[in-house]
């Protein structure tokens, strides 16, 4: 591997520098990469035959894709880093805005009011759209009926709607014709508008692969049918909705055109998501993202970097709380105290 990597480079050095014109250095190594897969390919196929280099061949496309996919996310964060780590610090967490102006020194306010907003918006879209979600996968999946392929066509439809469409709506259901005002729970509506498609698609697909033996199996014991769904095949699929769910509250945690019409934004922290206006973490960015004042940016991108965490610890947690415990058989080998008593 080593010498076809040294070999590949040498190769389009020599095409690049003595034979043509070309140059930049996106297409040396996107040259570079192709002339390795196909050098690769042949070592391997003189050393053990065709069945191991096209399977070597695929293992070492795989690896190059996933190192491809990582550069943006990992100069996304190192640049996120830079920009933002000047001014994290504890208090950061608990002060929010309030006797700050435009003309403060960076660092006099905090992100409390949007940290608190963000995690009671995305809560309460979660508390009703997750569920939501997962009972209109089963239906899809499992129940069926002249109703699912019409139920199909809106949660598709919904999937291709543009996320303001969704602040748009709820602004003129709830705010203005209702008269509800701004508040948290117009925000988290707007967000559970985009995030009920995402977990209904996710979920019926990871429902699909659940095996119909383990279905069959549960209704031939004499099983209801819904005593199959909640018993057999939601548990069966657990791990899959975790994930369905991971990213649902990814898409809900990063909207941002939807909370222009349902918080408004607010500088001072409002802990109750359902009466006055609120912030977010996206929102407070977008807005300060743009002012003219260093102070304002540089907290923007302190902000980007607290969503950041946040998302990765919200992550973490589900991922631990989803993993399967697999119980362990103790096998005990029976003692001269062990013995079998027939009655």
């Amino acid at each position: 591997m080593v010498g076809c990597v040294a070999s590949a480079v040498a190769a389009v050095w020599l095409v690049f520098s003595e034979l043509t014109d070309l140059s930049g250095p996106f297409g040396f190594v996107v040259c570079s990469l192709a002339a390795f897969l196909f050098l690769y390919w042949v070592v391997e196929l003189q050393l053990h035959g065709r069945l191991v280099a096209n399977d070597r061949l695929l293992s070492a496309g795989v690896v190059a894709g996933t190192a491809v996919l990582a550069i943006p996310l990992v100069a996304m964060m190192v640049f996120l880093v830079q920009k933002g780590w000047g001014l994290l610090s504890v208090h950061l967490f608990y002060k929010d805005l309030r006797n700050v102006g435009p003309l403060s020194p960076p660092g006099s306010g905090g992100l409390a009011m949007a940290i608190v907003g963000t995690l009671e918006q995305v809560g309460l879209a979660v508390l009703w759209g997750v569920p939501a979600g997962i009972i209109t996968a089963v239906f899809l999946n499992e129940v069926g009926g002249r109703f699912a392929s019409t139920i199909r066509t809106v949660v598709t439809a919904m999937a291709g709607l543009p996320s303001i469409m969704a602040g748009v709506f709820i602004y003129t259901i709830w705010i203005v014709e209702f008269g509800f005002g701004f508040s948290g729970l117009a925000g988290s509506m707007a967000i559970g508008i985009m995030l009920l498609p995402s977990i209904t698609r996710t979920t019926e697909e990871v429902l699909k692969v659940v095996s119909g033996g383990l279905r069959e199996a549960a209704l031939a014991l004499g099983a209801p049918e819904w005593r199959t769904v909640w018993s057999v095949v939601l548990p069966t699929a657990r791990t899959g909705i975790i994930t369905a769910v991971v990213l649902g509250v990814a898409r809900a945690v990063g909207e941002t055109a939807p909370l222009l019409f349902t918080i408004f934004g607010n500088s001072f922290t409002n802990a109750n998501p359902f009466s006055g206006p609120q912030s977010s973490l996206t929102l407070f960015l977008f807005q300060k993202i743009k002012s003219s004042s260093p102070a304002e940016v540089s907290l923007a991108y302190t902000a980007a970097l607290v969503l950041v965490i946040i998302v990765l610890l919200l992550f973490s947690i589900t991922r631990i709380l989803g993993r399967r415990t697999r119980s362990r058989k103790r096998v005990v080998s029976p003692g001269p105290e062990a013995k079998l008593v027939e009655t």
